[in-house]
């Protein structure tokens, strides 16, 4: 049986092998595929920087290693910007869009606010068990640079978001946009902007649910995946 192919995106701070039960509910339906971004989960930074734009080459770098000529793409958090990001900007290569917990409403205030909280020296204080997780997780990079890092690629979205409603409503991909009903960090509005400019999109809210994908309950999101990318859209 051919299966068509997934490319699973993770979010900011985050790995691809948070995508592991997701993966498992997936694969016997599609050929998935997982992708760490530079300086994530112990892959080397890139000499080309830290942003949306050096993530999103590094996603087609790794459909060209593949030989992947179109994908469907689920992106959490910072990887549903990216594949939105992608989906505009190389429409040919991008099937339906799925994201969850995506921020899209980026300026100086709504980065500011999250920029406060990517502070390396605050996290190891207050929430030593994060701080614990993300050194496993990033290891053998350093996890303040990491943060430190993602601080600054938020600083830049909120001077320059990547995305502005025109973007939006040029891509072609049929979407759908999933966030969590307990979600502090997106809002409702902002997702709902964005779902509005888009030509072909679907919102889901998902019950109970809060921002961090491990929140997320695995078989109803891999119920709304695998739904909306079979489905008949006219």
């Amino acid at each position: 049986m051919h299966k068509f192919p997934l490319l699973l995106l993770h979010g900011a701070l985050g790995c691809a092998k948070q995508f592991e039960q997701l993966a498992a509910q997936l694969e016997p339906y599609y050929d998935i595929h997982t992708v760490n971004f530079s300086g994530h989960g112990g892959v080397p930074f890139s000499q080309n920087g830290f942003n949306i734009q050096v993530f999103a080459a590094e996603v087609l770098e790794y459909l060209d290693q593949h030989q992947l000529d179109f994908v469907h793409i689920f992106g959490y958090s910072m990887g549903g910007y990216v594949a939105m990001y992608l989906a505009r900007h190389y429409p040919e290569k991008i099937g339906r869009v799925m994201t969850l917990g995506t921020k899209y409403n980026w300026n100086e205030a709504t980065a500011g606010k999250e920029v406060k909280q990517l502070n390396p020296a605050l996290i190891a204080e207050k929430v030593p068990g994060f701080a614990q997780l993300l050194a496993e997780r990033h290891n053998p990079n350093d996890w303040k640079e990491v943060v430190t890092r993602t601080a600054q690629l938020i600083e830049d979205l909120g001077h320059q978001s990547l995305l502005k409603a025109q973007d939006y409503a040029q891509i072609a991909s049929p979407c759908m946009l999933l966030m969590g009903d307990r979600d502090n960090m997106v809002s409702v509005s902002e997702t709902v902007e964005v779902f509005r400019a888009l030509p072909e999109a679907q919102m889901t809210m998902l019950p109970d649910t809060a921002h961090p994908l491990e929140k997320a309950d695995v078989p109803l999101l891999a119920y709304f995946i695998k739904r909306f990318t079979t489905q008949k859209i006219d």
